[in-house]
């Protein structure tokens, strides 16, 4: 599906087969002599279809079309290396940028897996129904893109906003003058982001929900009267839904803490005891890929509170355990 949001802009519906969220949106914004696409979907059959026919019905080539990635994750850049020409430039972060020249996918799981305790329920064939399959190929011409970087399409001046939390280097686009804000998954309408580490749990160095809090405040600074995120609908209410995610951690933090009472625990275990809305009763019922994704959420709250000097880890033949002070 195809609609025009405002002059010169429109809203790509791209399929994502077998992903529970169905769809993301691409975001093509046509130019004077340069047009931008603002992510692009999986590296999947399915994506290129829809790119391509919003290709043939918008009028437009990659000849003349750069790509802003807003984040890592496959479904907003799987597709950027099929898509790239060699007139192409590829807006995006440092992180992205760099995991897309390594293509070191692999350490950072098993680190994951390993000092969570969730090594136990992971099998062969885990990383790939994670999406790792739908990564893009290499691609260059990349343009590194920081706080404040301009990218001017047409009537469109675009201000990059750095919004790590949700991926080490998320970036937004700020239209300033407009007041649109492309989120990415930043902001989204009726889920909540997903937060987690992107290093070893035992040695990272950042708190990634706590700049994940910091860029929520960092938005609700700005001037924004529509929110153009990665999936669902626009958003009319910026700083209304910033308040609600930021009281859904906050609700998180307490819970977290409910749980560990007066005893140490893994990530995992103290992620089969949070409240999800799955329809599975039981932990062991939960895919491993949702156990992935909520033990993620459950080390990013982990670990804000290790940073916070709330809670403290200890590490047991490598696996970490967590509890108050």
């Amino acid at each position: 599906m195809i609609e025009e949001l405002q002059k010169g802009l429109y809203r790509v519906e791209i399929p994502l087969p077998g992903n529970p969220l169905k769809s993301v949106n691409g975001y093509f914004i046509r130019g004077t002599d340069r047009n931008l696409l603002i992510d692009t979907g999986f590296n999947h059959n399915a994506c290129q279809v829809a790119v391509q026919r919003a290709m043939e019905e918008l009028g437009f080539s990659m000849d003349d079309t750069d790509i802003f990635v807003t984040h890592v994750h496959a479904d907003h850049s799987g597709l950027t290396g099929f898509l790239v020409r060699p007139e192409t430039v590829v807006y995006t972060g440092e992180y992205t940028a760099w995991l897309y020249q390594t293509r070191d996918f692999t350490t950072y799981f098993d680190n994951i897996t390993q000092q969570s305790g969730l090594l136990e329920w992971v099998t062969d064939d885990t990383l790939d129904n994670l999406g790792y399959t739908y990564m893009s190929q290499p691609f260059n011409n990349v343009c590194v893109v920081h706080d404040g970087t301009h990218i001017k399409v047409g009537e469109y001046d675009l201000r990059c906003v750095v919004t790590s939390g949700h991926a080490p280097d998320h970036v937004c686009l700020y239209g300033e003058g407009k007041g649109l804000l492309f989120s990415g998954d930043h902001i989204l309408g009726t889920i909540t982001p997903n937060n987690t580490i992107w290093e070893a749990p035992w040695t990272t160095q950042r708190d990634y929900l706590g700049e994940y809090l910091e860029s929520l405040e960092k938005v609700d600074a700005l001037d924004v009267k529509l929110v153009f995120p990665g999936h669902g609908a626009a958003l009319t209410d910026c700083h209304k839904r910033i308040q609600e995610l930021m009281l859904h951690h906050r609700v998180r933090l307490k819970e977290i803490l409910g749980i560990l009472a007066d005893r140490f625990m893994t990530a995992t275990e103290v992620a089969s005891k949070m409240t999800w809305d799955m329809e599975y009763e039981t932990w062991e019922e939960v895919p491993i890929t949702q156990k992935v994704f909520a033990v993620g959420e459950a080390l990013s709250h982990l670990t804000h509170l290790v940073f916070r000097g709330v809670i403290s880890k200890c590490l047991q033949d490598g696996v970490i355990y967590y509890g108050k002070l």
